[in-house]
């Protein structure tokens, strides 16, 4: 015997109708477009620290080397116009005799340079060196030691005379990556800039 309905003969089970189905689709669609976005964002939040740090690290470490060098070089350029009186000299490159050993005839000229990047845009600090042997050159070194370089100036601070006492370099560096599908490419990273100065040690 079937037991009667007791809410009565027109209930029926329903589930969700088409308008509610559409509603729900609505919100979910809204919430995952909102996590998409959210994590897109902290991934290239995260790229540009994880770049900009990188580039601090290696600035930092040719910045370093670079005042090693000066402190060790000698004969040091470009040099003053005016040799009689005191006088500082900003220029884009600096020139210095890093090895003179007399006993075996060897000579080195190293330069620091701010050159233009054609890959990248903008400019590159080139490391350059001359080896001489008796006078004669024999061999030749250059590569570059930061790229992304908006601006690089040494100034030269020159006693009386060709007697360098001071050198300052000011270097101004804008993190970039070279891949245009970089994940962080519509982002940029802080602009980086350090000064340091040394003096060398052996006088000219």
């Amino acid at each position: 015997m079937t037991r009667p309905n007791p809410l009565g003969p027109s209930a029926r089970r329903r589930g969700f109708s088409v308008i509610e189905m559409l509603i729900a689709l609505t919100i979910s669609s809204m919430l995952l477009t909102a996590c998409l976005v959210a994590l897109d964002s902290s991934f290239k939040a995260y790229e540009v620290t994880t770049e900009s740090a990188s580039t601090h690290v290696v600035s930092r470490m040719v910045m370093h080397r670079a005042l090693a060098m000066i402190r060790q070089g000698e004969e040091f350029g470009p040099y003053p116009l005016h040799v009689l009186v005191p006088t500082k000299v900003d220029s884009p490159y600096i020139e210095f005799v890093s090895l003179d050993d007399e006993a075996t005839g060897q000579r080195q000229v190293t330069r620091l340079e701010r050159a233009d990047d054609p890959d990248l845009g903008g400019y590159k600090l080139m490391y350059k060196r001359w080896d001489y042997v008796n006078g004669v050159q024999a061999d030749y070194h250059e590569y570059p030691l930061i790229r992304d370089l908006k601006e690089a100036l040494f100034t030269l601070e020159f006693d009386r005379g060709p007697r360098l006492r001071q050198v300052t370099i000011d270097l101004t560096i804008e993190p970039n990556d070279a891949d245009p599908t970089h994940i962080a490419s519509d982002l940029s990273a802080p602009v980086l800039r350090l000064i340091a100065s040394t003096s060398p040690r052996k006088l000219d």
